[in-house]
């Protein structure tokens, strides 16, 4: 596969909730950055933060525009995030089902076939004030 068909699997694997489609693509040690948050490194962590996600969140992401640099190695994507806070995530207001949309961004490493870095970015207080409201 391409990068952009990678990244495009990645996405589909994402909106169809398929956490197992996200994994196949990410390398042993991949690294995901997290907007907010710590570095999760290893798809163990990778696995658990997906499981976590989908019991706490639905979304979906529309309007996806994939860029990719000339070697291959590295790609972004832009979005619009359309969710639902589904369960309460510690520290953030109480989940009662709101729903929420807001642009974010992705930008991945790849080598040999496979993602080994995610780096998303979205605007935590814009979500905070969404689901606040």
């Amino acid at each position: 596969m391409t990068t952009r068909e990678i990244i495009e699997a990645y996405y589909a694997a994402f909106n169809a909730g398929d956490a197992e489609g996200m994994l196949a693509l990410v390398s042993d040690d991949v690294e995901h950055h997290v907007n907010q948050g710590d570095i999760r490194r290893g798809r163990t962590k990778f696995a658990e933060f997906c499981s976590h996600m989908g019991v706490s969140y639905r979304e979906e992401l529309k309007d996806i525009v994939i860029f990719v640099s000339d070697d291959g190695s590295r790609a972004a994507a832009e979005f619009t995030v359309h969710g639902q806070y589904l369960k309460t995530d510690p520290g953030l207001p109480e989940a009662r089902g709101q729903r929420y949309v807001l642009p974010g961004g992705t930008f991945f490493a790849l080598k040999d076939g496979r993602i080994t870095r995610v780096t998303t970015h979205y605007n935590l207080q814009d979500w905070i004030e969404q689901v606040s409201a």
